[in-house]
């Protein structure tokens, strides 16, 4: 089972947007902050009820946000 549930954040034109990598969950927030308490909320709110074990989660999974910086090489 799955410790780590990650993120792919990257700034959007006015919000940071973070998609779930293998999870249905998308959400936006104005600052990381934000974000960050946005995230922890849709993954409660997505898997209320849910037997975490159908989504090869454990119960004591981490939440990991990679943050996108853009190109490399300019």
């Amino acid at each position: 089972m799955k410790n780590i549930i990650q993120f792919h954040v990257y700034k959007g034109k006015q919000y940071y947007v973070a998609e779930g990598i293998g999870i249905p969950i998308v959400t936006q927030g104005k600052t990381l902050d934000d974000l960050a308490k946005n995230v922890k909320e849709a993954f409660e709110l997505q898997l209320n009820g849910e037997n975490l074990a159908d989504f090869n989660l454990s119960p004591d999974s981490t939440i990991l946000m990679n943050f996108e910086l853009g190109k490399a090489y300019a």
